[in-house]
């Protein structure tokens, strides 16, 4: 029986800076079953230029975005911004061109972000490996509010054995990343992410985990600038049990 396919979408954030995000994702996908690809044809999903209005230049990149994307099953993204930008936004850029909004609406149709997916696409009821840590979640503003992931990796940390999971008061407020919104207003950005930190810092956990790089790293940055120990990982990685990895925002050996 040919296993079902799966596009992997990468993002810019991972593939540039923190790959074993993207491994990570692959092969918890892997062991549930589906054939991973990750196509060389792939580039931005064009949220920088949407979010600056530059409609012109993101419809360019989502043509490109759904060609290389169409021949899978699934897609799956192991972020909720870009998750989002191919599920919600892609659709809408299209809306004077049938032909294109079509094949939008198809793309969006089987893309979803890498919890999500896992959740409700690969259900295991198998315990994962174990990892002895008290963390805290944060949701990120995309992924909450665009693809509603909220429950989903809740329901996959419980699987890891010795991982307590404290909600932090704040864990739905934006941690002031916003893609250029950090670059345009960045003493704003700051004030959000040090109240963020403050929340953490309340919950008394070791680790900070979510499902969107940007934010970990806003939030990592953050942390090491104020001299806290408190680590940061993607979601996947922990999931995968890569406790080799160094944290986000720590040296590589």
């Amino acid at each position: 029986m040919t296993q079902p396919s799966v596009g992997l979408f990468v993002t810019c954030l991972v593939d540039l800076m923190r790959p074993a995000t993207g491994f990570a994702a692959a092969e918890l996908i892997e062991a549930a079953g589906f054939r991973v690809e990750v196509p060389a044809a792939q580039t931005c999903c064009g949220q920088p230029a949407y979010n600056s209005g530059n409609t012109e230049d993101t419809r360019a990149i989502a043509k490109q975005v759904i060609a290389a994307f169409e021949g899978f099953d699934y897609v799956v993204v192991p972020s909720g911004s870009c998750g989002g930008t191919l599920r919600k936004h892609y659709p809408e850029l299209f809306a004077a061109d049938a032909a294109w909004q079509a094949r939008a609406e198809s793309l969006a149709d089987k893309t979803f972000e890498l919890t999500q997916f896992l959740q409700e696409h690969a259900k295991s009821n198998e315990k994962l490996l174990a990892w002895e840590v008290a963390a805290t979640y944060h949701d990120s503003c995309s992924g909450l509010r665009e693809l509603g992931i909220k429950g989903q990796p809740r329901e996959l940390l419980s699987k890891v054995d010795g991982l307590s999971l404290i909600e932090g008061q704040e864990a739905e407020t934006c941690c002031g990343f916003g893609g250029l919104f950090c670059v345009k207003y960045g003493d704003i950005s700051e004030e959000i992410v040090s109240a963020k930190v403050a929340d953490i810092d309340k919950t008394g956990a070791d680790l900070v985990l979510g499902g969107d790089l940007g934010c970990l790293m806003n939030i990592a940055g953050r942390l090491k600038r104020l001299g806290r120990p408190t680590e940061v990982r993607h979601v996947a990685e922990v999931l995968a049990g890569m406790r080799d990895a160094p944290a986000i925002g720590e040296p590589d050996g």
